[in-house]
């Protein structure tokens, strides 16, 4: 039985990623728009582009665009310079329509450009207000990108400034240029709405930077704003500070200390499922003095209150911690009731789920399919549909189904807008716009749903092996056929010597409840199981070392903070 844990540490990256811009789409709306400080000067404008912008001033944004567009086409004569400022406003009157990825093409134009354009610093502003419709895969980060640090350091950006400085120092984070994302983190003041944002990701690039310390440092800063703050959407950052905290003191070998941090995440938090198993695992690192809660939290996440939040693979590889505790402690029965359970679901869904993927070669197929699968109603399996459904609520996927059904609001307006409208030429630009953004946005869903159910594959491939060893070293202990060592510290005690289970302590804000079958959700987290070593030693084989650092499987675990 190896002596280390078989799952990595969970990197922040797509946590991180995925988190903020949730939330995000929760803030409230701007009251008021990001506006260019300047009225429109230069050229002479046509009198086409003269209509075009007192419709826009009277909020007719839908003949605006027609006049705005027959500059930009060179068909009102006006100067390269009016076509800019033409541009410019289009990609405004588009984003007060609420065509966003519309607008978003026109800036971009803009972005292409460079400093060449007249309204190229003005764009930034607008980029900005973006990033609060639009998800980081429309490329908004990368546009964001093109601009330099003193750029954003302009009179004019003042409005923005702060969110421009986080938003830079994400397309840094995500470009592994950590140097200069810091930077930008850590020129976020206190007194922004993006300051706790900014810390998370300062944390999180230095896990990424394997610093350790100055991690914890930028995650407990965030800790500190939280408690002295009195706004709600502070709440989320705090849980995810938590378990950031979590998994860095795991990856450095703290398991007391990550198992403190993981209880600190709120039952209120989106990953609190995960958080609980990921808890199971610091747990059982502390051997004896973890199992019980390690068990209980396992006992937990198998509640059918998570169904839609905990990973499927979660659950699975959380069966194998529980028949390895089993086995540890020389409780064969117990863990071969715990392999059987493992048995009975998911051997058959990693069967099923590699099926799906070879019938499923087309990415906008598989996204169909995947849409079903979150509505439950693909007809799969329950247990295969629970899994998938699992797999498909990865935050960073979720992204890309909510731009796509943006993409669809955008279409229904355009097709619901006046006939006078749609029969323009800026109408069919922003028609043919939408459905290619549509149809590249279905691809990349279907291609990341396939990419996240191949992963859940190979990992439940990777428990299957991992159940038919403890299978295996299971039926050795019982048939008492063990290497001699092996039977030397495994050997069950008979009489007065032998240990029995330890007592659950209850402290005076709790009482013990048996479990009758039922979950019941103020009982959930709080499970524990009893359970007793029968093997001649308090460590028996196998047991992992308490000063013992876990491989990172499925991630990279960061250095001692001392390192």
């Amino acid at each position: 039985m190896s002596r280390k844990r078989v799952v990595g540490v969970l990197l922040l990256t797509s946590l991180f990623l995925s988190t903020s811009v949730a939330l995000a789409k929760k803030k409230k709306a701007p009251t008021k728009d990001f506006q260019p400080e300047a009225a429109p000067t230069g050229d002479q404008p046509s009198k086409v582009l003269e209509r075009a912008f007192k419709l826009y001033d009277g909020e007719d944004y839908y003949s605006a665009s027609i006049e705005l567009n027959k500059v930009v086409e060179g068909e009102s004569g006006d100067t390269e310079g009016n076509k800019q400022k033409a541009e410019f406003w289009m990609g405004k009157a588009l984003y007060n329509m609420k065509f966003y990825s519309a607008s978003l093409s026109y800036f971009d134009r803009i972005v292409q450009k460079g400093p060449s354009h007249a309204y190229y610093n003005a764009t930034l502003k607008w980029l900005a207000s973006l990033s609060r419709k639009l998800p980081d895969s429309t490329g908004i980060l990368e546009k964001i990108g093109k601009y330099n640090r003193a750029e954003l350091d302009q009179p004019a950006l003042e409005q923005v400034r702060d969110e421009l400085y986080f938003l830079l120092g994400k397309y840094y984070y995500q470009k592994g240029s950590f140097k200069e994302a810091v930077e930008l983190f850590s020129t976020v003041p206190t007194s922004s709405e993006f300051y706790v944002q900014a810390k998370l990701f300062e944390g999180a690039t230095h896990v990424r930077e394997y610093q350790a310390k100055p991690a914890v440092d930028s995650f407990k800063e965030v800790l500190r704003a939280s408690a002295e703050s009195t706004k709600p959407e502070i709440k989320p950052f705090e849980d995810l500070a938590n378990l950031s905290l979590a998994r860095t003191f795991y990856s450095t070998g703290q398991y007391d200390l990550a198992a403190k941090y993981f209880d600190r995440v709120s039952p209120e938090s989106y990953d609190w499922a995960n958080s609980l198993f990921e808890s199971s695992w610091a747990n059982f690192m502390l051997k004896q003095k973890g199992y019980s809660k390690a068990l209980g939290n396992i006992h937990t996440i198998q509640a059918p209150f998570f169904e839609n939040t905990i990973k499927p693979e979660s659950v699975a590889e959380g069966l194998s911690v529980k028949a390895t505790i089993y086995f540890y402690n020389c409780l064969y029965d117990r863990a071969e009731e715990a392999i059987d359970e493992f048995n009975a679901v998911y051997p058959q869904v990693f069967g099923e789920l590699k099926k799906l993927i070879m019938a499923q070669t087309d990415n906008a197929a598989l996204y169909d399919l995947a849409v079903k699968i979150r509505k439950g109603t693909s007809g799969l399996p329950e247990q295969v549909e629970r899994a998938a459904r699992g797999v498909l609520g990865d935050l960073s996927l979720v992204k890309r189904f909510q731009y796509v059904e943006e993409l669809d609001r955008e279409l229904s307006q355009q097709d619901k807008a006046e006939p006078a409208w749609k029969s323009t030429n800026i109408a069919q630009t922003v028609f043919a716009d939408l459905t290619l953004q549509r149809s590249l946005a279905v691809n990349e869903a279907g291609d990341l749903a396939r990419r996240r159910i191949i992963r859940l594959t190979d990992e439940l491939a990777q428990l299957i092996k991992r159940v038919i060893k403890i299978e295996y070293e299971i039926l050795q202990g019982q048939k008492g056929a063990l290497e001699q060592e092996v039977i030397q510290e495994q050997q069950i005690i008979q009489g007065p010597n032998a240990r029995h289970a330890e007592e659950i302590r209850v402290d005076d804000e709790h009482q013990m409840w048996p479990f009758t079958g039922e979950y019941w959700r103020d009982e959930l987290g709080y499970y524990r199981v009893r359970i007793g070593n029968k093997c001649q030693h308090n460590a028996p084989e196998g047991a992992p070392s308490t000063g013992e650092a876990a491989p990172a499987g499925g991630g990279e675990a960061a250095p001692a903070p001392n390192q």
